[in-house]
This record gives structure tokens, sequence and C-alpha cells, in this order.
């Protein structure tokens, strides 16, 4: 009798491995198809969580109510926009430079965008601007100076009455390069920021 019961422990030892090994195979299996799927780019990620961006919704809501009367014009492709954060007064708040690159928002003479306060509340609209734009360490009414490109040529863009001028190309040309200690932001071609739908 505990020769049976000693024979049945080892069998069912032997069978409870067997099923772990086969298991962690299976596991081992799935693993390394999904990395190789995800290497290949080819995973579907369509279930993946969304990353919360919270300054992403902010834009977003505010270029639904922006772009209200052009909503219906844009298609799927052409409804996303890139951002970037940046104090642009030294009030401790980042301020958000919001930009395109789609035919849409973009022509010969450059492209549209927008600077938005930290609450999402518009501060300015721009066009014919290429991207990056700069921000100078030179300021005018406690915001600091935009040196931006437009039609190929830098202009020195700067605050006045409350607003950055709509369209750079009209203002003062640069002169000179663009001083080292410039920062850069919008970089849309350059930093690979992230595309976002709205």
């Amino acid at each position: 009798m505990k020769n049976r019961i000693l024979i049945l422990i080892v069998i069912l030892a032997m069978y409870s491995c067997q099923n772990k090994s086969e298991s962690k195979n299976i596991i081992e299996t799935i693993a390394e198809d999904t990395l190789s799927k995800t290497a290949a780019g080819t995973a579907d990620v369509s279930e993946a969580p969304v990353k919360e961006d919270k300054n992403a919704e902010l834009i977003r809501k505010q270029l639904q109510i922006i772009l209200k009367k052009d909503l219906s014009i844009l298609t799927k492709e052409e409804r996303y926009f890139y951002y970037e954060a940046f104090d642009l007064n030294n009030d401790k708040k980042d301020e958000y430079f919001v930009g395109f690159s789609n035919p849409y928002f973009c022509g010969s003479g450059g492209c549209s965008g927008y600077i938005l306060n930290n609450d999402g509340s518009l501060i300015n609209s721009f066009t014919v601007t290429d991207f990056p734009i700069f921000v100078a360490t030179s300021s005018n009414e406690k915001f600091y100076n935009l040196i931006v490109k437009s039609r190929g040529i830098f202009h020195l863009v700067k605050m006045n009455n409350g607003k950055y001028p709509l369209n750079p190309s009209v203002q003062e040309k640069w002169k000179g390069e663009i001083p080292k200690e410039s920062s850069k932001v919008l970089d849309i071609y350059g930093d690979k920021l992230e595309k976002h739908s709205f």
C-alpha cells in the first residue's frame, strides 16, 4: 500500500513538472513572438493603453475651439499637431508652442501654428513659419523675443501690446548667426516630437 502511494506521488510530481515546463515554454514562445513583432514594427498595439499627456489634452481641447470652422474640412490625416512647452515669461509656468506639418496648415511660405498660455488660452497665432523656432535671451514686455525663420530668412519677433506679430516675414530681419544660448523649440523635423491627434 505504501509503495502504491509512493508511486502515485512520484507520478503526480512528474506530471506536475511536465505541465510547468509546457506552461513555461508557451509563455516563453508568446514573449519571444511579441518581442520579435515589436522589433519588426508588426505588433498590434491598438489595445495598448494610451499614454496620458495632460498638456496634449489641454491643447487638443483648445484646438477644437480655435479650429471649430475648419474641423469639417480637415481630413483625419490632417488632424494632428506637435507641441513643445517653454516658459516664455519666467513665471514658472510653461507656455505651449503648437505646430503642424501637413498641407492644410503649411504652404510654400511656411506653416501656421499657435502659442498658448499654461491654461490653454490663446496668446498668439502665427503664419508663414518654418520650424524650429528659436527663443532669444532678450525680451520685450516680459516675454522672450523669438527668432523665426520665414521663407528662408530669420526674423526677430517681439511681443508688442500683449501679442507676437502674426506674420514673422514682415518683421525685422535677424542679422548674423543664431546665438548659441538661444533655445530651440518646436523642432518638428529634427527632434522627433510626438504626434497628437485632435
